[in-house]
């Protein structure tokens, strides 16, 4: 027997009771995988996963003041997620049918973990929202703003380094080569990926709550300045080489960006410790 009510048995149990909520809405979590498989801009979600499991492992430390409690919250929550995926199956809303997919999975984890388990690991449940798709209506009105700010910040990159580049909306013109924003380089399929690279350096970093809105605000930010360091050479091979070629570049430098927002991140956080700016104020499990 292990402590505060918790046993083998009962995390068995626990794993159990999910994997089954799993099981029940599978047609929910099937559709999930194929479209982060098939749509670039749901990919991030195949990594979604993997960040919730490190969050809740930078915070293992709170585990072993979690007590069993609460286990009433469980099946109110898969009672309220199983009622969104019926809604959303009916009335042909997928982010609902997502998302009532995934409270019914966590609402039966904590049927036997209990509420405190939801609350210590906070953040790692959260993040799994980014698995629900963007209603195609928002996705549209937050990508065009965010198109047209990185095509022009693109050209003045580029004519800046002394290439020629015309601009007519969001389509830039380079050697007599038409290349549109949208199918280079979409903003909020680069918001989505950057917002959960984000999301998780603010939550698996000790910061000051002050600074994780910060991070978490400069999302779009951080999307722009990567969208265009990705975009500017991936013009330019659209405009001197063959497209498979601007094409296969595209595709790799998509995931590089990440690891070049998440340095950033780290960047900009040495630059405040170095102006003495006090940005930690907890310490996780790893430190």
């Amino acid at each position: 027997r292990l402590r505060n009510g918790w046993t083998r048995r009962r995390i068995v149990l626990a794993v159990l009771f999910c994997a089954a909520g799993v099981l029940a809405s599978g047609d929910a979590w099937r559709d999930m995988f194929h479209l982060a498989i098939r749509d670039e801009e749901a990919s991030h979600a195949m990594l979604v996963p993997l960040v919730a499991a490190w969050l809740a492992w930078v915070r293992r430390g709170r585990l072993r003041h979690c007590h069993v409690c609460g286990q009433w919250v469980g099946p109110l929550l898969v009672a309220a997620g199983w009622g969104m995926s019926i809604v959303g199956d009916n009335f042909q809303w997928q982010s609902v049918w997502h998302a009532g997919a995934i409270v019914v999975a966590v609402g039966a984890l904590l049927s036997l973990a209990g509420a405190q388990l939801l609350i210590d690991l906070l953040p790692a449940f959260v993040v799994l929202l980014f698995m629900i798709p963007f209603p195609g209506r928002l996705r549209q009105q937050i990508a065009v703003p965010l198109q047209t700010v990185t095509a022009q910040a693109t050209q003045q990159l580029l004519e800046l380094l002394g290439v020629l580049v015309d601009r007519s909306g969001n389509v830039l013109r380079i050697n007599g080569v038409d290349v549109a924003i949208a199918e280079a380089c979409n903003g909020l399929r680069m918001v989505l990926a950057l917002g959960l690279v984000c999301y998780a350096f603010a939550f698996a970093t000790p910061l000051r709550g002050y600074v994780r809105a910060m991070v978490l605000l400069a999302t779009p930010l951080c999307a722009v300045v990567c969208n265009v360091i990705r975009l500017a050479p991936t013009v330019w091979i659209y405009g001197q080489y063959p497209s498979i070629a601007a094409d296969r570049f595209h595709s790799l430098s998509g995931w590089v960006m990440l690891f070049v927002a998440f340095f950033m991140l780290m960047g900009i956080l040495r630059i405040l410790r170095w102006a003495r700016v006090p940005v930690t104020r907890l310490r996780l499990a790893y430190e």
